[in-house]
C-alpha cells in the first residue's frame, strides 16, 4: 500500500514545477508585448462603442465615483499597470456622469434649499369696523420667518378679507398657469357675512356669527401658511407686500356680484364645457395614472367630509340632548323628598352637565381638527385638477399650432405648384413664424408637465404628513374625552350605590 502511494507526490511536484514554467513563459511574453505596444496602446484599447455598450463595465464606472479609491487607483497602485488594467482605465475617463443632471435639478435644489426657511403665520382674532352692512371684518397678521428675503423677520399688518381674495387671484394667475398648486381660500359667503354685519346683541346671532367668524380666520391662516410653505409662492413680490406692507391698495373686483365675479364664473363654466367637448387624448401613462388617483380621491373626501359633518352635527344634538337631560334631573332632584335618592339624582345631573361639556368639545374637534383638513384638502384637490387643465390648454394650443403650420405649408405647396409665387414670401414668412410657436408650444408644455410632476410628488408628501398629524391628533384628543367621561361616571357610582 506505501508502495501504490508514493508516486502522486513526485507527480505532484513535477507538474507544478511544469505550471511554474509555463507560467514564467506568460510573464515574459506578457511583458513583451506590453513593451511592443506601449505606444499606441491607447489605440488599440479605446474603442468607444465597445466600452459604451458593455453593461458590465458600466457598474465600475458608478462605483467609482464614490468616496473610497477608484478600482483603477488600487489596480495602478498594486500591479503597475498591465493591458486588463488599461482597459478598465477607460470608463473612468468617459464623459457619462457628467450628463447625469436633470434639466430641472436647479428648480429642486431651489425647493430644498427654499425649504430650510421657517415662516409662521398667525391670523388674529377678527375685529368688526362700522356698522350695518357698510361693516367690514379686519385681521391681524403676524408673520416670524428666518427667511433673508423679507425686510424684518417679524411683521405685523391688518388686512381686509378682500385684501385676501386680491392676493389669491394674484396667484392664481401667476402660478396655476405655470402648473404651480396654489392652496383655495375660504369660500365668500355672502348669507354668512351678511349675519355677522347685521347681529344686534341677541345670542344665539352672536353666537352664530363668532363662529362663523371663527371658522373663517382658522381658514386664512391655514391659507397663508400654506402658501408660504411654498418656495415659489413665497418669493411671489405681491405676496411678501401682502405680509410686510402696512397698507394695500383697495383690492378691485371681489366681489362675487362684480363684472369681474361674474366673468369668473363665466370662464369656468366655459373651461368645463370645453374640457368635454375637447378632452385631451393622454400619452403620458404617469399622467393617465394621476387624473384617475386624483378623480378617485376627490370623490371619497366628499364622501368622507359629508359624513364628518353628519358626525358633527350628532354630537352637538347629543350634547343638547344632554343639557336638556341635566337640567331634568336637577328639577327632579330638588322636587324628590328621599334625601340619599335626591342626592344622587342631583349629583346625576351635575355629572350629565360635565358630559354635555366633553361632547361639545368633541363636536368643535370633529370640526376644527378633522372636518376643517378634509374641506381643505378638497380645495387643494381642486388646485391640482386646476394645474391638470393648464397643461391640457398648453397641449391644446400647441396642437393648434401644429394645425396651422400644416396649413400653411399646403398653402406654400399649391402656389409653388400654380406658379403664384407673388404670394409665396409671405406665407413662407408665415410658415416661419408658425414654426416658432409651434417650438414655443412644445417647449411649454414640457415645462408644465415637469412642474406638475414635481407638484403632484410635493402634494403627495404632504397630504401624507398632514393626515398622519391631523389622525393622531384626534385620536388622542377621542382618547383623553373617553377617560374624562369614566372618570365622571366612575365618581357617580359611590353616589347610586349610597341609595338606601
Amino acid at each position: 500500500m506505501a508502495d501504490e502511494r508514493d508516486p502522486p507526490p513526485l507527480f505532484d511536484e513535477d507538474d507544478k514545477a511544469e505550471k511554474e514554467d509555463v507560467k514564467e513563459d506568460q510573464i515574459v511574453e506578457a511583458d513583451q508585448e506590453v513593451d511592443l505596444n506601449d505606444d499606441d496602446g491607447d489605440d488599440l484599447f479605446s474603442d468607444p462603442p465597445l466600452l459604451e455598450t458593455s453593461p458590465a463595465e458600466e457598474k465600475p464606472a458608478a462605483a467609482a465615483e464614490g468616496d473610497e479609491p477608484s478600482p483603477v487607483e488600487k489596480s495602478d497602485e498594486s500591479a503597475g499597470g498591465g493591458v486588463l488594467d488599461d482597459v478598465k482605465e477607460e470608463p473612468p475617463k468617459k464623459e457619462e456622469k457628467k450628463e447625469e443632471p436633470k434639466l430641472d435639478e436647479a428648480e429642486e435644489e431651489e425647493l430644498e434649499s427654499g425649504d430650510t426657511y421657517d415662516v409662521e403665520i398667525k391670523v388674529g382674532e377678527p375685529e368688526k369696523v362700522g356698522d350695518g352692512m357698510g361693516a367690514f371684518m379686519r385681521y391681524t397678521v403676524e408673520t416670524k420667518t428666518s427667511d433673508p428675503s423679507f425686510k424684518t423677520s417679524d411683521m405685523t399688518v391688518t388686512r381686509r378679507f378682500s385684501d385676501f381674495l386680491g392676493i389669491h387671484q394674484k396667484l392664481v394667475a401667476h402660478h396655476t398657469t405655470k402648473g404651480h398648486i396654489v392652496p383655495p381660500m375660504p369660500e365668500k359667503s355672502v348669507v354668512g357675512m351678511t349675519k355677522v354685519k347685521m347681529s344686534k346683541g341677541q345670542q344665539q346671532e352672536e353666537h352664530n356669527s363668532l363662529e362663523f367668524a371663527e371658522k373663517r380666520r382658522a381658514a386664512l391662516e391655514r391659507f397663508l401658511n400654506r402658501s408660504a410653505a411654498h418656495p415659489k409662492i413665497r418669493a411671489n413680490t405681491d405676496f411678501k407686500e401682502f405680509l410686510e406692507k402696512d397698507e394695500l391698495p383697495k383690492a378691485s373686483n371681489t366681489s362675487a356680484l362684480s363684472g369681474a365675479g361674474m366673468m369668473r364664473a363665466f370662464n369656468r363654466v366655459m373651461d368645463s364645457a370645453s374640457k368635454v367637448v375637447t378632452k385631451m387624448a393622454e400619452s403620458d401613462q404617469w399622467f393617465e395614472e394621476k387624473t384617475q388617483h386624483i378623480e378617485n380621491l376627490d370623490q371619497q373626501l366628499k364622501k368622507l367630509h359629508t359624513s364628518v359633518e353628519n358626525m358633527v352635527n350628532h354630537r352637538r344634538e347629543l350634547g343638547n340632548a344632554t343639557a336638556v337631560f341635566a337640567k331634568s334631573c336637577a328639577m327632579l332632584g330638588n322636587a324628590e323628598e328621599h334625601t340619599a335618592l335626591s342626592r344622587a339624582i342631583s349629583q346625576l345631573a351635575e355629572t350629565e352637565e360635565n358630559i354635555e361639556q366633553i361632547h361639545s368639545s368633541q363636536a368643535a374637534t370633529d370640526f376644527y381638527v378633522l372636518s376643517e383638513l378634509l374641506k381643505d384638502y378638497i380645495g387643494l384637490i381642486a388646485a391640482v385638477r386646476e394645474a391638470f387643465r393648464e397643461r391640457e390648454k398648453a397641449y391644446h394650443n400647441w396642437q393648434n399650432a401644429q394645425t396651422n403650420l400644416a396649413k400653411k405649408r399646403e398653402q406654400e405647396a399649391k402656389l409653388k405648384t400654380t406658379g403664384k409665387t407673388e404670394k409665396l414670401p409671405q406665407v413662407q414668412q408665415e410658415i416661419t413664424d408658425w414654426e416658432e410657436r409651434v417650438e414655443k408650444g412644445q417647449r411649454e408644455f414640457e415645462a408644465i408637465s415637469k412642474t406638475i410632476r414635481r407638484e403632484v410628488n410635493r402634494f403627495e408628501k404632504i397630504r401624507v404628513t398632514d393626515f398622519r398629524s391631523v389622525i393622531i391628533k384626534y385620536l388622542e384628543s377621542l382618547m383623553d374625552k373617553q377617560q374624562k367621561l369614566i372618570q365622571h361616571w366612575e365618581a357617580f357610582l359611590p353616589e347610586a350605590k349610597a341609595i338606601a
